[in-house]
């Protein structure tokens, strides 16, 4: 292949990758859609001599690397320890039911025993960014759901590194299962022996020399040196690039070069792991998923309604409660960019066929595009499965109230809805003038905290008719609704609306499209914090310039009116 050859793929790559990327973008889908569909137009499955995965796959591989190099990075040994509970418990647990799930499946497809085992891991991979996308998308990054997406989206991150080296040595050996999993586990001490000597010896000093010559450049380089490195060295024993990768960022993590290195290697993670999902994308035969199109509806169904439930179940049996495990299970129902990455290393090693990869990464493109809707359709789903005998009973709020006297007898008090920083500071305030006050939240540790202090409060879901029944509303002053979700804050303020016609609500907004939804259910104000925060930093600036604090307020005022009213 000549010189010209791989930068017209390269150029390919990216042209498609950045048109693919905003269309997914503009369309309000995840971008790694729009990056996989790009893959599958230039792919050589369709018409056109658009180019060739085999040209792109040494750039594919440094994606590989990058993003298991800047997962260890993040994680950290220190960080894995903190990690142990969630991960034994909850993420053990549903990867292992989740890989479970491949045998059946398996069998309906014909699979043999590896190739199922295998199928089970690529399902039970998520995808953390997804789910934070989308629940940035929704202003819910701080809610129990999306906190408990996280911890097990990041569970199967870890869990990615030893299925790696496991499942490839058990799924892609016909015979001598225990020799294959005893040499794989050989291999896999002797590179572990090797990163303890050098992370602890070798590395911080070489480090710490190339840091002193305060040369950005041969910093980046060095980190990328060492990346590749261990990538070449996993590589030459046998194992996968990516563990490699992986245990050269955790050696890092260690050092006090760590947020430096996450600095500087983010941005190369980015560019290569786009090449990567291309690739990935160029690999999808669209033909053959039509014509095996019941094949990919058994995985689709398997990848989204077989892994909801089981991380609907697996949510509930760890404690969390109401709404919440549904959510979780919806955040998570989709195949994840480490599901990439364990089917390439599945092709490479033999463990799974060509035929498979594509019908996976059909159904995993599917699903991926079909995880924000999904997320629409929450709380009809939410209402409907409340609505059943069978499954009510597990999805009733959990209902605890702590205020030292009836509610009933509270009066002119104000109701927090959401003990974040916005309602930790109106507590505050309320309180030190005198005033009651009683904070409902859905964070068990929130209230725990509270309950200590002797502060009424109620855990629950604000939004529920039956949580406010018992905040005292017909007698209170004030409801203020801080919580960031519109859904939620709109259903609270028409529920309390009925309890109490009369009573001032003031909510938490998320733009100007939703100033008028939740004035229409019935809120007396609505505040806007990054709109409100933007006014701060025009007041300041402007005050710096000497403006007089009239023609400040004049302006500030001016703004709010054009922001409210438009």
């Amino acid at each position: 292949m000549d010189q010209g050859e791989l930068f017209r793929g390269v150029f390919l790559v990216v042209g498609a990758a950045v048109i693919g990327g905003a269309l997914a973008h503009y369309m309000r889908l995840p971008v790694i859609v729009g990056y996989l569909a790009a893959g599958v137009v230039i792919g050589p499955n369709t018409p056109g001599d658009f180019g060739d995965p085999e040209r792109l796959e040494l750039v594919a591989e440094f994606g590989v690397a990058f993003l298991m190099f800047a997962l260890g990075v993040q994680l950290s040994f220190r960080g894995l320890g903190r990690m142990w509970r969630v991960f034994a418990v909850g993420g053990v647990s549903h990867i292992l039911l989740i890989m479970a799930l491949g045998f059946p499946v398996g069998w309906a497809l014909g699979l043999s025993g590896g190739e199922a085992l295998f199928l089970g891991a690529l399902m039970a991979m998520s995808s953390t960014m997804v789910a934070l996308k989308i629940a940035e998308t929704r202003g819910e990054l701080g809610t129990p759901h999306a906190r408990a997406a996280v911890a097990l989206s990041l569970a199967e991150d870890i869990g990615v590194v030893p299925l790696m080296i496991l499942l490839p040595a058990v799924a892609g050996s016909e015979s001598g299962d225990v020799a294959a999993l005893g040499e794989a586990a050989g291999k896999t001490a002797l590179l572990l022996a090797a990163t303890f000597i050098l992370g602890t010896y070798v590395v911080p000093w070489l480090l710490f020399r190339v840091a002193s010559t305060r040369s950005r450049e041969l910093f980046v380089l060095a980190i990328v040196a060492l990346a590749v490195g261990f990538a070449v060295g996993s590589s030459l024993l046998g194992l996968s690039i990516a563990f490699g990768a992986f245990l050269a960022g955790l050696i890092v993590s260690e050092s006090e070069f760590g947020y430096q290195t996450l600095a500087d290697v983010l941005p190369l993670r980015d560019v290569f792991a786009t090449i990567f999902f291309v690739a990935m994308g160029m690999l999808i035969d669209v033909g053959f998923i039509l014509d095996h199109a019941d094949e990919v509806a058994i995985i689709l169904a398997a990848l989204v309604l077989g892994k909801f439930l089981i991380i609907l179940a697996v949510a509930s049996a760890s404690g969390l409660r109401g709404g919440t495990p549904l959510m979780t299970a919806l955040l998570l129902a989709q195949a994840g960019e480490f599901s990439f990455v364990l089917a390439r290393v599945g092709i490479e090693e033999g463990a799974i066929d060509s035929d498979l990869n594509s019908t996976f990464l059909g159904a995993a493109m599917v699903s991926i595009i079909l995880s924000p809707l999904l997320l629409h359709l929450a709380p009809a789903m939410l209402s409907g499965l409340r609505a059943l005998p069978v499954t009510a009973p597990f999805l009733r709020e959990p209902l605890s109230v702590h205020t030292g006297e009836r509610p009933e007898e509270l009066r002119r008090h104000v109701v927090i809805c959401g003990y974040g920083d916005a309602g930790r500071e109106l507590a505050q305030a309320v309180l030190r003038r005198g005033f009651r006050c009683l904070v409902v939240d859905l964070n068990p540790y929130v209230i725990s905290d509270l309950r200590r202090r002797q502060m009424p409060c109620v855990y629950g879901d604000a939004s529920r008719p039956e949580v406010l029944q018992q905040c005292g509303l017909e007698n209170a002053q004030v409801l203020a609704i801080t919580v960031p979700e519109l859904a939620a804050a709109q259903l609270t303020v028409v529920n309390a609306r009925a309890i109490n016609p009369h009573l001032d609500i003031i909510a938490r907004g998320r733009g100007p499209e939703s100033h008028a939804v939740l004035k229409e259910a019935g809120a007396a104000e609505v505040i806007h914090p990054e709109f409100e925060g933007g006014l701060e930093f025009v007041r300041h600036t402007l005050r710096s310039y000497g403006v007089d604090s009239t023609q400040i307020a004049s302006t500030l005022a001016r703004r709010r009116i054009y922001y409210y009213e438009r």
